[in-house]
């Protein structure tokens, strides 16, 4: 009896420490919650694939590239959370632009012009409608280099303090890249100053005389035209030495038939 109890608890013991028992009397396994997947990442722009393919932008590009701010520009749009706006102004806005110059520029003051024509971030074209209740906006310049909005129904006018221009169309508008098309260059005001060239005024109209028997010209020559007229009231000299002429002549004929009737008589 006592070896059937011994035998009993040994056997016990065996099954509680196997393998297989612990796999039956372990705790159902925690279920983990999967990792989300990271955010993609947003697609490379190149700019100067971007410039050359998208429109008439050569000479844009090209002070980009020759004054290094295109890597400014880069670095912006594919670096940082901001992103980038950039307004560009066609070839045939810098080919009208005569007064000023920019080749009268320093390197470093052309450099700011270039960068005047960016927004350090990402706007869409509703957004402008917000930066028109903002009295400026600061630009890739930075300091007093800022741009003024307005928005006038949809369309999107832009004031740099000498030059006012407006956005014709949208080259690329996803974030973290907008690049805006201008019809004219954005020079600003801290370089140029605020003399901005008037509008010529029309030429005036030339003067016409009056014809000569018009009613104005003979209103208007009425005085001189009555004084000097042979016609008028008071007589010439020649007139006056002609008729007294004539009476000295007949009176001259009357005394001397008057002068043989006394000798007769």
């Amino acid at each position: 009896m006592e070896f059937s109890m011994i035998f009993t608890f040994s056997t016990t013991l065996l099954l509680f420490f196997s393998p297989s028992f612990a796999k039956t009397a372990s705790y159902p396994p925690t279920l983990l919650s999967p990792t989300p997947a990271p955010a993609p990442a947003p697609d490379y722009v190149n700019l100067t694939d971007l410039l050359t393919v998208a429109g008439p932008f050569h000479t844009f590009l090209g002070y980009l590239q020759s004054t290094k701010v295109i890597d400014t520009f880069q670095n912006q749009a594919n670096n940082t959370e901001e992103g980038i706006t950039i307004f560009v102004p066609k070839d045939s806005a810098f080919s009208a632009l005569k007064k000023p110059s920019l080749s009268k520029l320093t390197p470093e003051q052309l450099k700011q012009v270039i960068l005047f024509h960016a927004l350090p971030h990402f706007y869409a074209l509703a957004d402008f409608k917000n930066l028109s209740q903002i009295s400026s906006t600061s630009t890739f310049a930075g300091g007093d280099y800022t741009l003024n909005f307005t928005d006038a129904s949809g369309t999107v006018l832009i004031n740099s303090g000498w030059s006012k221009t407006k956005v014709t169309s949208a080259v690329h508008a996803t974030d973290p890249v907008a690049v805006y098309q201008v019809d004219k260059v954005l020079l600003p005001e801290a370089i140029f100053g605020t003399d901005i060239p008037p509008t010529p005024a029309p030429a005036p109209a030339p003067e016409v005389a009056p014809a000569a028997d018009s009613p104005d010209a003979k209103s208007a020559d009425g005085k001189s035209s009555s004084a000097s007229s042979p016609s008028s009231s008071s007589p010439d000299k020649s007139s006056a030495y002609r008729i007294t002429f004539s009476l000295g002549i007949w009176g001259n004929l009357v005394l001397a038939v008057f002068g043989l009737v006394v000798m007769f008589l």
